[in-house]
This record gives structure tokens, C-alpha cells and sequence, in this order.
């Protein structure tokens, strides 16, 4: 997804959790009535892929695009693509530059605005179990907390509520920012006090206008609600029904255990080192950002979603239905969750990620059939970020025909892994 050319914006965005990557889709979906306040609406349900057959995917545009985000300056990068086939996984370049351990498919990583579609899960479950409404305002459940009684909960989780990005200023400067928050504690309060200290960026439910404060709220909604962590929430509702082995929500504790993945920051000053920001508390984002995981766990998180694993149907058809981001009409966002239309007609829903130190994708088809997790151990770096958006098409479209001005030729070989299938059917939540 396209960046700002403000350096202001082109700073921040690149450095807070899963802020619009370089990837840009390049088909666009029709209108349909019942927008929020005139915007443009897609439609949401499972249609039939334009393309008359599924393509096979293209690995070696996967490794491509792989070593395309290192010689953009990630150390390492991989992908992990799932499909009722089997699974196949490619890793390039390292995961730890001191030890110079190779980039490794089972390792964990801090996965940044992946997380947004976490939280908005656990929120959407409690709409199901009738504990709250999408279109009632965040005032009844949080009295107090928001100046404009206008914002409602489903402003919250289309980023159409005006609350301002209080990220923006925290790391106009990348690695001081980054520095000042590293260790630091934040309360939900404190952050969403950050965002109120600024003036509103639209009217409630006038535009979209991506905020972290929207899903720190989020974070507030659960914990109020539920009467308990939203750790606990993740732990109880995701985690463990659907066996997430390698996913968890560990704030305030700095670490990530077992075997990981080292991110490295690049500073603003072109030639300065990479700064490891692997251990930090993501305090600054929590619900909007802090989940660690895997990319085998992101493929069975998205695919069980669109599955109809975690939400009633009616639910999901209301996450899945998306309306435009921008004004070209390219890009698509429904209720905490992303829809890019590929070039081969493909839809694919799912969220990018950016935290310090980390780019991740992770999206699926929307029946929940091919999914594809790629994550590249780098941030502050959009050109690798693009690069490493360019797995999406390589994965769920196939090869370009070779006289493709966009067919793509691996650099490198890189380390795979396939598996026979390992596909089950999946319950519905009612």
C-alpha cells in the first residue's frame, strides 16, 4: 500500500503497527449502495474469482519478491502459503545478524497491526453474544472516555471515527522515538489522552483515516466488557480454540520466547546501522499492535476467520463488507480487516503489519482456502515493505507470462519446506 511523500507521514507510517504498506492491488470492485455517509461500498460476500481457474501459485515469484525485501535492506525475509494442496515455505537472508542464523519458518515474530483484526474479532464475538452494538456510541460503554458522542463502535473498527493518530507525533524522529517508548508502560488512558491533546482528523463517520487510537479504544471495549485482560481475551476466544501454539500477547514483557526472529529498525540518517528492536514492551500500541506469532499460526488465524470458525455468518458478512481507502478506489477496509483485489481478479482479506523491526501480510482467499503469511525482519524501510508485498500476487495469481513487464525471476535460492495437505473442515460459530 502506497505511503504518504511527506517525510512526516513517510516516517511515522512506517514505524507503528501495520500502517498501509508499499503493496498496491491493481483491480478495482464495484459500487453498492449503503456506504457510511456516501462512500462507495464493495460487496463483501464470497463471489467467485474473476479468474476462470485457481492459478498454481508462484514460488519462485514468492522468492523474488523475498530477496527483493533484503536487497532493500531486511536481513531476512519468508513466506508460508497454504492451499487445500499443501503447504509450501520459503525463507531468505537471517533472523539474528549477530549469530547469523538463517530466517527460519517456525520462528516467532512481532506481527504489529495483524493484531487490529485480533481484537476486532473478540469484539465482533461480543456483538454475537449481544453485548454490545456496532452502531451505538462509545460513550455507552465507556462513559466519558471520548469528547463526541457521535463516535460509534463500528466507527472504531472502520477507522472512520476522527480520533487522531497519536503515533504521528510519538515517532515523528524513528529510533528516538522509538527509544523514548521502548521500555516504557503505558495505560489505555495515557494513549488515548495522546490522541485527544490533538484535534480531530474528520468529522465521526466522514472518512477513513487510519489510527491506532481507534483500536486502543478497541482494547478499552474488550477489557470493560469482558471484565478481564484483553490477554485473557485473545487467550480464551483465538488462541486456544483454534491450537495457536506460537501466538500470544505477552505486554508488558519485553521478550519473545523460544525461537524468534530479531527485528532491525533503520535509523532516518541514510548510512547509519540498523538498530536491533526485537525486546520492547509495544506498550505504545497494545490492542492496536502488540500480538506475537507465526506465520503458520497467521495462516490458520486468517483461514479459520474466513472459514466462519470465530464468528456467527451474519457477523463475518459485516467484517468482510469493506468500503475504499483512498480515492483511486484500490484498496478496501471493512470492520478491523483489509480487502486488496489482485490483478487476477483474487480478493483476499486479511491486515498488514508494521511494528519496529518487523513488516508482516497475512491474508487469505475469502473462503478461507489459500492463505499466505510473509514477514520480512525490517522497518522504516517502505521499499522493503512493497517488495515484500509483492508475495500476495506472486502467491495467489501465478506466474505472469514471461513477456510480463511484472514476471518475476529469483535472485537467490532459498530454503523451502512442503507439506501434504493438512486441511480439516472447520465448524461455524452460530
Amino acid at each position: 500500500m502506497s505511503l504518504s511523500p511527506r517525510r512526516r507521514l513517510t516516517v511515522g507510517v512506517s514505524v507503528i503497527a501495520a500502517l498501509a504498506g508499499g503493496f498496491a492491488p491493481l483491480a478495482t470492485a464495484s459500487a453498492a449502495p449503503a456506504a457510511p455517509r456516501g462512500v462507495a461500498q464493495a460487496p463483501a460476500s464470497p463471489a467467485p474469482e474473476m479468474s476462470a481457474t485457481i492459478a498454481a501459485p508462484d514460488m519462485d515469484g514468492v522468492v523474488a519478491a523475498l530477496n527483493a525485501a533484503t536487497a532493500k535492506g531486511a536481513p531476512g525475509a519468508m513466506a508460508r502459503y497454504t492451499a487445500p494442496d499443501g503447504v509450501r515455505s520459503r525463507a531468505v537472508g537471517v533472523r539474528d545478524r549477530v549469530s547469523g542464523a538463517p530466517m527460519d519458518v517456525d520462528a516467532r515474530f512481532r506481527i504489529g497491526s495483524v493484531s487490529k483484526t485480533f481484537s476486532a474479532v473478540v469484539l465482533l464475538q461480543l456483538v454475537d453474544e449481544g453485548r454490545l452494538k456496532l452502531d451505538r456510541p462509545v460513550g455507552r460503554y465507556l462513559p466519558g472516555l471520548l469528547p463526541d458522542d457521535r463516535i460509534t463502535v463500528r466507527h472504531l473498527l472502520t477507522h472512520r471515527s476522527g480520533l487522531a493518530d497519536y503515533t504521528e507525533a510519538m515517532f515523528n524522529q524513528t529510533v528516538p522515538g522509538f527509544e523514548a517508548v521502548r521500555n516504557r508502560v503505558f495505560s489505555y488512558q495515557e494513549l488515548v489522552d495522546l490522541s485527544l491533546a490533538e484535534p480531530p482528523t474528520t468529522e465521526p463517520g466522514a472518512a477513513y483515516k487510519y489510527s491506532n487510537t481507534n483500536f486502543v479504544v478497541v482494547g478499552m471495549l474488550i477489557e470493560k466488557l469482558t471484565g478481564r485482560p484483553v490477554a485473557d481475551a485473545y487467550q480464551r476466544r483465538i488462541i486456544k480454540p483454534l491450537g495457536l501454539r506460537q501466538t500470544s500477547y505477552v505486554h508488558p514483557d519485553t521478550r519473545i520466547k523460544g525461537l524468534r526472529v530479531r527485528g532491525y529498525l533503520h535509523p532516518d540518517e541514510a548510512g547509519a546501522p540498523l538498530v536491533d528492536s526485537t525486546e520492547q514492551t509495544v506498550s505504545w500500541a497494545q490492542s492496536a499492535g502488540a500480538v506475537i506469532s507465526s506465520p503458520a499460526d497467521l495462516n490458520a488465524f486468517t483461514s479459520a476467520l474466513l472459514r466462519g470458525r470465530l464468528l456467527s455468518r451474519a457477523t463475518l458478512e459485516a467484517m468482510t463488507t469493506v468500503t475504499p481507502t483512498d480515492t483511486t478506489v484500490t484498496r478496501f477496509y471493512g470492520l478491523g480487516l483489509r480487502r486488496y483485489d489482485l490483478s487476477c481478479g483474487t480478493r483476499i482479506y486479511g491486515h498488514t503489519g508494521t511494528v519496529q523491526g518487523y513488516y508482516t501480510y497475512a491474508f487469505s482467499t475469502r473462503d478461507g482456502r489459500r492463505s499466505l503469511s510473509a514477514m520480512a525482519n525490517t522497518s522504516n524501510r517502505g521499499e522493503a515493505n512493497t517488495a515484500l508485498g509483492d508475495t500476495l500476487e506472486a502467491a495467489f495469481c501465478g506466474k505472469k507470462p514471461a513477456s510480463s513487464p511484472s514476471a518475476r525471476t529469483a535472485t537467490a535460492p532459498a530454503r523451502d519446506a512442503e507439506s501434504p495437505p493438512a486441511e480439516r473442515d472447520l465448524p461455524e460459530r452460530r
